[in-house]
């Protein structure tokens, strides 16, 4: 599998107690900064991996954008926007889905931005 088309899903609270979804490339740091601004937020935070599963109903490893309990503003890397396709978690561990990222986006009601750290 090329590395380079796979993304992973994380899940952050912002400083207005509401969560937040970041889909990133799989080697990459999120840039809390930039996730910050993007949510137009004061300050952005990973959540705990306890609260992953009580939170969104997946398990560290098995989180999808999709099919959590609760919707949340999701964003995607704009990385993924110039791809044809990406791989997300299907939301089970090692199972996952190869998509188009703008109809994936347009699915999950997300949008672009530059996320990650350089």
């Amino acid at each position: 599998m090329d590395s380079n088309i796979c993304f992973k899903t994380l899940v952050l609270e912002g400083s207005d107690k509401n969560h937040y979804v970041c889909v990133i490339p799989i080697d990459a740091h999120l840039d809390l900064k930039k996730a910050s601004k993007h949510f137009q937020l004061k300050s952005i935070k990973m959540i705990l991996q306890k609260d992953l599963e009580p939170l969104t109903g997946y398990v560290h490893g098995g989180c999808s954008p999709v099919g959590m309990k609760t919707k949340f503003k999701t964003a995607f890397d704009i990385r993924a926007k110039g791809m044809e396709k990406f791989l997300v978690s299907a939301g089970k561990v090692r199972n996952s889905i190869i998509v188009n990222p703008i109809e994936f986006a347009d699915f999950c009601d997300a949008d672009f931005a530059d996320l990650v750290a350089e």
